[in-house]
């Protein structure tokens, strides 16, 4: 594991926990500069992602390690946690676990699948086959293009080009078998419903593109969560309008976006 920060210490503590095959660089180099003007951010890269000679275990197995991290570094306190995609996982199960405090949780576009041992392999094994020398190169074949461009418009198409080349520049070291834990792993690693923690606002930015479903799967795992609608697709707000993304997160936690610097 590698953890970075940013910003001055005085400063409200922002954590970032990257999505799937994403390191901090990869998911959040576009919001960095301006959300440190505003936060103390902190970074994390999980094993098998962080550029050192080490594998993704399992989910829980790294959510014991970002826990350890903020009680040992931050007595178990955080203001806010932005959980990106996969990142979201990572976030309900500190969560559910309880032992740590935190004041805002936000989910980003977390889709919270959930299968039994052989459909997650099944999963597991098409997407290794299909997206792994993808997420390598950055580069989607010809094939997958024009389906694209069939179902697409053309600022869509562009947006995907460019979502999997930043994260593409993050995957030079990482193993196939790293991809291979991350992926599986998080389909069986169980995620409660009704997750409940004292003093904690759960904040979920959902991305209307992503389809109606994912409402009620939100509503199954957190009581009266704030649901923030946004008309993007996954985490669209993030990578491709960093100003509106930063807001969006200043609106969740009360804090007064400071457009001096």
């Amino acid at each position: 594991m590698k953890y970075y920060e940013w910003g001055k210490q005085h400063n409200r503590m922002i954590l970032l926990l990257p999505g799937t095959c994403c390191t901090i660089k990869s998911n959040f180099s576009q919001v960095i500069p301006l959300l440190s003007k505003q936060f103390h951010v902190i970074g994390v890269d999980y094993d098998g992602f962080d550029g050192k000679k080490t594998e993704f275990s399992d989910m829980l197995t790294i959510t014991l390690k970002i826990e350890q991290f903020i009680l040992n570094r931050w007595n178990g306190k955080i203001d806010i946690i932005y959980g990106s995609s996969l990142g979201g996982s990572f976030t309900a199960l500190l969560l559910q676990r309880n032992q740590i405090s935190v004041r805002h949780a936000i989910i980003g576009s977390f889709d919270f699948d959930q299968d039994g041992k052989f459909l997650a392999w099944l999963k597991t094994k098409l997407i290794l086959k299909l997206m792994y020398p993808i997420l390598k190169t950055g580069i989607m074949p010809e094939w997958m293009l024009s389906i694209m461009k069939k179902r697409h418009s053309a600022e869509e198409l562009q947006n995907s080009k460019r979502m999997i080349a930043a994260i593409s520049s993050g995957m030079k070291h990482v193993t196939k078998n790293s991809v291979k834990n991350q992926f599986y792993s998080d389909l069986i690693t169980p995620i409660n419903k009704n997750i409940q923690c004292s003093g904690t606002e759960i904040h979920i930015f959902y991305a209307l593109q992503m389809g109606e479903k994912y409402r009620s799967r939100y509503l199954l795992h957190f009581p009266k969560p704030d649901i923030i609608e946004q008309d993007y697709g996954h985490e669209e707000l993030l990578f491709f309008h960093p100003e509106q993304w930063i807001t969006a997160i200043c609106d969740c936690c009360q804090h007064k976006l400071d457009t001096a610097n």
